[in-house]
């Protein structure tokens, strides 16, 4: 059985430091290495950490990124400091998901005090080189079915800050007075994880709007903006008012091409995920064609691990992230856009799911309970 962890946020995550990190030298042609050759990360410590990405690395603006701002602010240093190489941390980006197991057992021999993952992608590869690594600390996010002592598993209510995402949507096409708007969901890879924020996203809309229409579109990559911009093009030529992304440097397409049409004066937005996307969707100094962002705080599964991992008190199980541990959440950076009337409905509608008085469903199996879920939505 699988060993479920308590998680409240309470003073001790808040008062960690911040961090940063760098990395290693190449070990082969298919891995990537954010690194200056003239540092090398200390071995056999517990204070080691090594991230472990995708093809799409930590340059996603998005879901990696927030995985290296947790190790960033972990170890006291800032966003700025990327360039800047790290002691106790470095990052390994695969090209191909066949070098997965590579990275990670290389990894594990080197002994570091926590490898981290990011992503579902990297399920099957940890079950196995955890197996193997009995006495290795290993974290996976976006996971909650690997039950091996020395893995812990971090997921999130994606759909929770989904669903607040979707009500700004809602609020914004009604104060700009848009009638039958229509909505868009441009997904990476399909899965659970997936389904959560197209869900969600679609249920907030709905409870705002109860008629408004969905189009969604997978691109089963999560590198691929040029697939999200043509989408979105098409889309937004179609009249689709607002583009939920979840899919994490594809995602960054539907951003580009909203900056496009803003900057043209049409009235439509890009909604950012993971990370707050604000100043990627800037078309001039003051003006972003990003309405608002789904915050996932991937920065927390880090660093509460690496607080775990140096206090010797980690342990394999899992923890689940959701609105009223400020594990997911909603960016209020678009101040001209999310006018003050706005954040109050929205913030009204964050207290009512934190006290339970509304449940947000996490499958499509129960979204399509609802009378009102449009059934053209397959989630995939």
């Amino acid at each position: 059985m699988k060993r479920f962890l308590s998680l409240m946020l309470a003073a001790g995550l808040a008062i960690l430091g911040y961090g940063l990190l760098g990395s290693c030298q190449k070990k082969s042609e298919q891995v990537s290495i954010q690194a200056a050759p003239e540092a090398q990360v200390q071995q056999a410590d517990k204070h080691t950490v090594r991230l472990l990405t995708d093809a799409t690395g930590i340059d996603d603006k998005s879901f990696n990124a927030a995985a290296w701002r947790g190790i960033l602010e972990f170890y006291g240093d800032t966003w700025n400091s990327m360039s800047k190489r790290g002691i106790l941390y470095d990052v390994v980006t695969a090209q191909t998901q066949d070098m997965y197991v590579p990275n990670l057992r290389q990894a594990a021999d080197e002994q570091y005090g926590l490898i981290a993952t990011t992503g579902f992608t990297f399920a099957d590869s940890v079950s196995e080189v955890a197996a193997d690594n009995p006495g290795q600390n290993f974290l996976i996010v976006d996971v909650d079915w690997i039950d091996l002592p020395n893995v812990l598993n971090i997921v999130f209510a994606e759909q929770e800050g989904s669903y607040l995402v979707g009500v700004a949507s809602a609020f914004k096409a009604q104060a700009d007075g848009v009638k039958e708007p229509k909505f868009g969901f441009i997904g990476g890879i399909a899965s659970p994880t997936i389904t959560k924020f197209e869900v969600g996203f679609i249920l907030g809309v709905l409870s705002v709007l109860p008629d408004a229409q969905f189009v969604e579109y997978y691109a089963n990559d999560w590198g691929r903006p040029d697939l999200a911009k043509a989408q979105a093009k098409n889309w937004f030529d179609s009249d689709v008012y607002a583009i939920y992304s979840a899919a994490g440097g594809t995602g960054n397409g539907t951003i580009a091409q909203a900056k496009e049409y803003r900057l043209q004066g049409k009235n439509v937005w890009a909604i950012g995920v993971d990370s707050d996307q604000f100043e990627e969707g800037l078309f001039n100094d003051t003006d972003s064609a990003v309405l608002t962002s789904m915050l996932k705080q991937v920065e927390t599964a880090l660093i509460y691990a690496l607080d775990a991992v140096q206090k010797d008190t980690f342990t394999g199980g899992v923890i689940s992230l959701d609105l009223k541990t400020d594990g997911v959440g909603y960016a209020k950076t678009n101040k001209k856009a999310l006018t003050e009337d706005i954040v109050a409905e929205i913030e009204a509608v964050k207290q009512q799911i934190v006290s339970g008085q509304i449940k947000v469903v996490s499958s499509l199996e129960e979204a399509q309970a609802a009378s009102n879920f449009p059934q053209n939505i397959k989630c995939r």
